[in-house]
């Protein structure tokens, strides 16, 4: 046998061991990682979820904006069985698909499993912000406010969509500019002053009869204020309707 011939022959060998490596470890290896769920599948999963989830709750709530979500990343050495089933998805908290929230992905198969997603839903709406800071008690005017787009997922002391919920209302506190207002920055004006001599209407039906009255505290509309019935001096309670205009029921 000559060299040659040897040489080839521990060739075929150490080829045949590198093949039967290849075998084992990475044919294997990709036999094993079929085994499991890839965090990429239950990423995707939870992201069609959710989008379905706001979707359906917008439309529900005849909410107008756009939104945003993104899946945390979950740990790449999460082992979960693969499921023989179709994985379900569910809201674990909150009510409502906005902000951090958190996705209950389940297999309900043979080896059945269930893992937590975190998750964060924006959702961005023009709202009632403030262009200049306001003291307290001031009356804001139609310069002093502008929409403007905001993530209302964190606004959690609620916020106003409309210039008009703003305009003529009073401030109970200061503000800085570009402040998102709120309904707890405002009071409706007064329409009726404590002394103010006011209509008092007096409906039952299609009958209205209107009598002169005095207010004796101050009301903004649709409050329920004391008055006094100038003609026959007695006191009636009556919701205000408008400035110097009050109604109460026959």
């Amino acid at each position: 046998m000559n060299a040659k011939t040897t040489f080839s022959r521990r060739m075929t060998r150490s080829l045949r061991c590198v093949l039967t490596a290849l075998c084992i470890f990475g044919f294997g290896a990709a036999s094993q990682a079929e085994e499991f769920t890839a965090p990429e599948q239950l990423i995707g999963v939870t992201q069609g979820f959710l989008e379905f989830t706001v979707e359906d709750y917008l439309a529900t709530a005849q909410i107008e904006g756009r939104y945003e979500i993104q899946v945390n990343p979950l740990d790449p050495r999460l082992r979960l069985g693969q499921c023989d089933k179709e994985l379900t998805a569910k809201l674990e908290s909150p009510a409502t698909p906005l902000g951090r929230v958190i996705v209950k992905i389940r297999c309900e198969g043979a080896a059945p499993w269930t893992v937590f997603v975190p998750a964060q839903v924006k959702l961005f709406r023009d709202v009632v912000t403030v262009t200049r800071p306001m003291k307290r008690e001031a009356v804001v005017g139609a310069d002093d406010v502008a929409l403007r787009e905001r993530d209302v997922s964190t606004l959690t002391q609620g916020y106003l969509i409309s210039l008009d919920q703003a305009v003529g209302y009073k401030t109970l506190r200061p503000t800085v500019m570009d402040q998102v207002l709120t309904p707890a920055h405002l009071e409706a004006p007064q329409a009726v002053i404590k002394g103010d001599h006011v209509v008092i209407i007096a409906r039952s039906g299609t009958l209205s009869v209107r009598m002169p009255g005095e207010a004796l505290s101050n009301g903004s509309e649709n409050e329920q204020i004391r008055v006094r019935n100038l003609n026959s001096q007695r006191v009636v309670k009556a919701r205000v309707t408008g400035p110097g205009q009050v109604e109460v029921a026959m």
